[in-house]
Order: C-alpha cells, then structure tokens, then sequence
C-alpha cells in the first residue's frame, strides 16, 4: 500500500469516527460546544502527527488522543462560571479518577475493558473496576425527575422501568410534540428523554426545543436509530445521545451523566 493509499484510508477512518467521539466528547463536558472543541483538538492532533495512531486502530487510537488532551486539560470550567457545568464540577470532583471517562467508553461507545485500559492507559483489570466503581458512585450522586418523550409503548415502558429502578421520578410518558408540551409545562422535569420521531410525525428535537424556550436550560437525551445525523457538529446539537436499539447500560450511563449537568436546583445529591 502506498503512502498516498494510506493516508487516505486513515483520513476515511478518521471521518467515520469523527461523530461518535463528538458524542463522547460532549459527554464528558456536558455541552456540545466544548466537547466538538475537544474532538476537533485530537482530530487535528492526528493529522498533524499520525504516528499517534502506531500499533492502534484508528477508532482507539483517536479516542486515545482525545483522552490524552482531556487529561491534560484537567475537564476545565471558566474562572468564575456558576452554571451548571461548574455545579456537575463540584459532583464529578466526588468521583475516582477517570471512573466516568472509563464508564462512558464502555457503556457508550461499545469499547471493550482491554480497550478502555488502552485508551485510558491502564490494564484490563483496572479498566473493569473503573466501570464498575463509577456504576455505584454515579448511581448514588444525583437523583431528580425525568420527563419521557417516546411514542413506541414498549420502549416508552421500558426506559420508565430502567429510570424508575435508578430512582428517578418519571413525570410522565408523551408521544407526541403537543403531548409533550403539556407535560413539560404541567410537571417540570429535571431531564428530558426523547425519542427523534413521535407518533404523529411530529419531530422530539421540535418538541425539546418549544419546552426548553419555556422551562429554562436543562439536560436532554435524544434516542436514535441514525447517531450520526445529530452529530455533525454543523448546528445546535444535543449533548447526550443514544442509539437505538440501546442497552439497560447505556441508559443508566446516559442518564447518570446527564444529571450531573442539570441546571435544576431540585436535584438531590
């Protein structure tokens, strides 16, 4: 293979992986701007020196850097900054040492423990009990009310069942926009959980939209079966996604890390 053949096979390789290390990267910050800013950071810290990527394949290897230049970076909040993410600060300074970066790998993303110990730089073992350990302290940090926007009655059932065994209130189950609008107004959650596309063709993303415009700045989590269309980077895009179809794991996953970033003052933690 030539030089020229490779480089374009990385650089393609690269570009498939691009959205989902924005969808961890905006997991680990909470916000879509700072975390495409960290995937944009090891994007081009790769193509300026591929030998980072040198007895790795490309999808852990990238996942490597931008964990690398997380690290470094010391998961940064502006001086001063009193919202929400200085207020997840203050719970995420609870956890061990790269447990969540750790859970978020394995839950989210799909990589294996001896992945994870690679990407993390840690061994295998390690990396298991990593997941492990931030499982049991996520679940015991914060809990509050979770508001479902799901028109598929099995799913809908199905995720109430997996938030309500976490100890979360579920406010109620909409399935379509107007449903949810309603719901929203009428029991303010503290999370949002939305499928894309609602029983009557009306969209989740419009639904979130017109209840964040009346409710305030909150945590959403869209479920997906195409991942990929919301994170291009491209426009206002959510910070936590799941892809359909999920596993109990990465709901709980998801809806751990995104309590942490509730700008709520009903939380309990």
């Amino acid at each position: 293979m030539t030089d020229a053949t490779e480089n374009t096979s990385v650089s393609d390789a690269l570009g498939q992986c691009l959205p989902y290390l924005r969808r961890y990267a905006r997991a680990l910050t909470g916000s879509q701007t700072s975390g495409d800013a960290f995937a944009a950071a090891a994007l081009e810290a790769i193509l300026v020196d591929r030998s980072m990527l040198d007895g790795m394949d490309v999808r852990t290897g990238i996942f490597k850097v931008l964990y690398g230049i997380w690290s470094s970076a010391g998961a940064p909040i502006e001086e001063g900054e009193t919202g929400p993410r200085a207020r997840a600060q203050k719970h995420l300074a609870k956890l061990t040492n790269h447990s969540r970066e750790a859970l978020l790998l394995h839950t989210i993303e799909g990589f294996s423990f001896g992945e994870v110990g690679e990407i993390i730089n840690v061994d295998e073992q390690e990396a298991s009990q990593l997941v492990q350990i931030a499982r049991r302290e996520m679940a015991d940090s914060v809990m509050g009310s979770v508001m479902i926007i799901e028109d598929e009655a099995i799913i809908a059932m199905d995720i109430e069942s997996i938030v309500a065994d976490m100890g979360h209130r579920v406010t109620g189950i909409a399935r379509t926009r107007d449903e949810a609008i309603k719901l929203g107004k009428a029991d303010v959650p503290d999370l949002i959980l939305a499928d894309i596309q609602l029983a009557d063709n009306s969209s989740g993303i419009d639904a979130v939209n017109d209840l964040l415009a009346d409710l305030g700045h909150r945590p959403v989590i869209f479920i997906t079966a195409f991942p990929e269309r919301l994170l291009t980077g491209d426009k206002p895009e959510p910070a936590f996604l799941i892809s359909k179809p999920y596993s109990v794991d990465q709901v709980v996953s998801a809806v751990s890390q995104a309590m942490f970033f509730s700008s709520t003052e009903t939380l309990n933690s």
